[in-house]
């Protein structure tokens, strides 16, 4: 069975990050689970900790993509095939993990879909129409159909965890679009499975129309920027999975 590491980013999670752990942890136990605790000014450390997490704690907030990038440097330096991101809010179902993790068998990245035809998620107006027009762009780079590439719950192999430790933006989007975009572009593959979301354990969804049209403007703007960065350089790889898939 392949090694894997559940990395869990989180800040100021301290409402719903116990459940989310030992949920991971029930259904998931030959699963290590990693919270990153990304600068928490609550109590986010020891509730994980009282869950049964790991815990790497930053020394200040750098977003979701500083923690995941330590969160895959952390697996690839304890020597781990696979790593998948789950959040800390509760909304990725862990008992779906298996199901993103054998997206794998086909690509080095495989992305846990919310618009793939499971579950009854719904996103409208100018949000909506950027998710469409970034999958759509996307998915002649990916040479495969993508339709949610802004999703958080995705799963990475050994290839991907080298590529993220080595190219992984912390900027915002970057975590999603940047740093699949630019895996694409370095000769990586990504594969898609069916999930479907939750609710939130704790806080509140922003449906804003003004958040909604900041949003389409900045992923625009980020999968601009992510099609101008150089490839990563991986050497003379041959890529069996690409040609799978």
């Amino acid at each position: 069975m392949p090694r894997t590491l559940l990395i869990m980013p989180a800040w100021n999670e301290e409402e719903a990050i116990g459940t989310t752990v030992a949920e991971a942890r029930l259904v998931l136990p030959d699963i290590d689970v990693l919270v990153v605790d990304d600068g928490s000014t609550d109590n986010t450390v020891a509730v994980a900790q009282a869950a049964g997490a790991s815990v790497l704690s930053l020394p200040y907030n750098l977003g979701v993509g500083g923690a995941m990038r330590a969160g895959f440097t952390y697996a690839k330096r304890f020597d781990y095939d696979q790593a998948i991101q789950l959040d800390a809010d509760g909304q990725h179902d862990p008992r779906n993990v298996p199901k993103v993790l054998a997206g794998l068998e086909h690509a080095n990245i495989s992305i846990g879909a919310r618009f793939a035809g499971s579950g009854d998620y719904e996103v409208h107006g100018p949000r909506r129409w950027a998710m469409m027009m970034l999958a759509g762009i996307v998915s002649r780079l990916a040479r495969t159909k993508l339709t949610d590439i802004t999703s958080g719950f995705r799963a990475a192999d050994r290839e991907a965890i080298e590529q993220y430790v080595r190219y992984y933006p912390v900027e915002y989007l970057g975590d999603t679009v940047d740093s699949l975009v630019v895996a694409l572009r370095s000769g990586l593959s990504a594969a898609q499975v069916p999930v479907a979301m939750r609710p939130r354990q704790a806080g509140a969804p922003s449906n804003n129309p003004y958040k909604a049209a900041v949003y389409l403007g900045r992923s625009m703007f980020s999968l601009l920027v992510a099609l101008t960065r150089r490839p990563v350089k991986r050497g003379d790889r041959v890529d069996e999975k690409k040609d799978a898939a």
